[in-house]
């Protein structure tokens, strides 16, 4: 007898802890070979998503649980007892936890996919996902250690609540970070307004977020005042609709006005990526009769606008030339009584 057992129940221990092994191995490998074969069959992902969670318990995992069990059929003191338990259930909550992030980040990476989030910073994403996970991995051993955790729990409680009041506004902004990446109000290259500031938007960070004024300066603003402000997105703009106003003199004949309209109309209809809307005698202005005309750019980009608002008012100048049309100016008659 050795340490209470005796030499054929330590061979067979061995027995136990070699077959063990083994057998664990050729599950794990004829496991994952009929997915992977699945996998190939299947068009969704989630199969893979099962390979690679058996794929991460790695060998010492099912060396330690292949050891534990060979130490279970043998006698030893209560303390090599605890010792071998207390290794099992570290080894167990490791690989554990490592699963469930790997699933957790799997569903959260599938809804950003979902909404297109190209500029989604997985980094820290995966860093508060293994924040969480690990957190509750570390309660989950404490527990199966026989601490008492209840108390444990109550002052992480507490303290969250002291933390989360003190750094209130940073973590309003980490949220509103999260906000920003799922809802997408803009997103990095978009020209956007945000109350008297506008520009490109340059990097979408955890707390503020980089605009690049039309004047070159950089504008930063906190993630919190954008999810809390009305926003203006020109780059989600599709087409844009234009009013521009002009006037032409009091002394223009009635038969070159009603020319006026058509005149617009042709000038407008002439541009490729724009539609005419209407054009219309508005009102009589203090010095001029004022025409408003509408139409609308089938593009949201501003250049291409202002290039074919450029065309068009050329357009209707040589027509206006043409047809001896007068532009108004400012002016005032003054009458002298004798």
């Amino acid at each position: 007898m050795v340490g209470g057992n005796s030499v054929a129940e330590y061979v067979e221990a061995l027995g136990i802890l070699v077959g063990a092994i083994i057998l664990f191995k050729i599950i794990q490998k004829i496991l994952i070979s009929w997915l992977r074969k699945v996998s190939k069959k299947t068009n969704t992902d989630i199969d893979d998503l099962i390979v690679h969670v058996v794929e991460s318990f790695k060998a010492p995992f099912y060396y330690v649980l292949a050891l534990y069990l060979a130490v279970s059929y043998l006698t030893f003191p209560q303390v090599v007892d605890n010792v071998a338990l207390v290794v099992f259930i570290l080894f167990l909550s490791y690989y554990g936890v490592q699963a469930i992030q790997i699933i957790i980040e799997y569903v959260i990476l599938k809804a950003i996919h979902k909404r297109d989030g190209a500029h989604v910073p997985m980094g820290m994403i995966q860093m508060m996902v293994r924040i969480v996970v690990w957190s509750l991995g570390i309660l989950f051993i404490l527990s199966n250690l026989g601490i008492e955790i209840t108390s444990l729990i109550a002052g992480l409680g507490i303290g969250g609540i002291a933390v989360a009041l003190a750094l209130q506004n940073i973590l309003g902004d980490l949220f509103s970070s999260f906000a920003i990446y799922l809802d997408k109000p803009f997103e990095i290259g978009d020209f956007i307004i945000v109350g008297e500031h506008m520009g490109i938007v340059e990097k979408i960070g955890i707390k503020t977020t980089r605009i690049r004024a039309l004047q070159g300066e950089e504008i930063v603003i906190s993630n919190k005042e954008l999810t809390s402000t009305r926003i203006q997105n020109f780059k989600k703009m599709q087409e844009r609709r234009v009013v521009f106003l002009f006037g032409v003199t009091y002394g223009t004949p009635n038969e070159k006005m009603e020319k006026i309209s058509d005149i617009v109309k042709q000038a407008v209809e002439s541009e490729e990526h724009a539609r005419f809307e209407r054009s219309h005698f508005k009102n009589f202005g203090d010095s001029s009769l004022n025409f408003e005309s509408v139409y609308y750019i089938l593009s949201g980009d501003y250049n291409e606008y202002m290039d074919i608002q450029e065309r068009i008012n050329l357009s209707v100048k040589k027509a206006f030339e043409v047809e001896g049309i007068d532009m108004a100016f400012p002016t005032r008659t003054i009458h002298i009584e004798k």
